[in-house]
């Protein structure tokens, strides 16, 4: 960890001090680094609006790397192929609770209350996954999750 040095901020929100590379504030939490949020229209959709509906299910990202406005767009394609890789993550994960559901009914009552507690934390999860790219893509930032952030930025560089 780097050390302190007399070059300290203080949060515009709270007041706080901090060191200078703090990305959040240690008292109310906000943001020190501003993050570039996206403008304009991408044929006649906001580009935020189109980026966060291609989460809704995986037809409008295939429809936004198809069609010529949308496809040219890097924001749009972005979210169109991590939306596509967030429903291939969640097949995979799917297709591996199905399997465990498989070993875990072998036994008599716990096999049954562990895959249901494994199932609805999974559901939760996806969901919670699902809303924060969704807010984010509203919000006009491109928020990259683990791993298939990293792959959706590698597949939509800019045209």
């Amino acid at each position: 960890m780097p050390e302190l040095t007399s070059t300290a901020l203080s949060c515009p929100e709270c007041a706080a001090e901090m060191p200078a590379y703090a990305a959040f504030c240690p008292g109310c939490g906000r943001a020190m680094q501003v993050m570039p949020k996206v403008q304009g229209r991408v044929g006649f959709l906001p580009r935020n609006i189109a980026g966060a509906l291609a989460y809704l299910t995986c037809i409008p990202a295939i429809i936004f790397l198809t069609l010529d406005p949308y496809r040219s767009d890097r924001f749009v394609r972005f979210h169109s192929i991590q939306c596509l890789l967030l429903w291939l993550a969640g097949l995979i994960i799917g297709l591996a609770i199905r399997l465990l559901a498989l070993v875990l009914f072998m036994i008599p009552v716990v096999g049954v209350l562990l895959i249901s507690l494994i199932s609805v934390l999974a559901v939760l999860a996806a969901f919670f996954v699902w809303l924060v790219v969704v807010v984010k893509a509203i919000q006009g930032q491109e928020f990259k999750l683990s791993l298939l952030g990293e792959l959706a930025e590698h597949y939509a560089p800019a045209l």
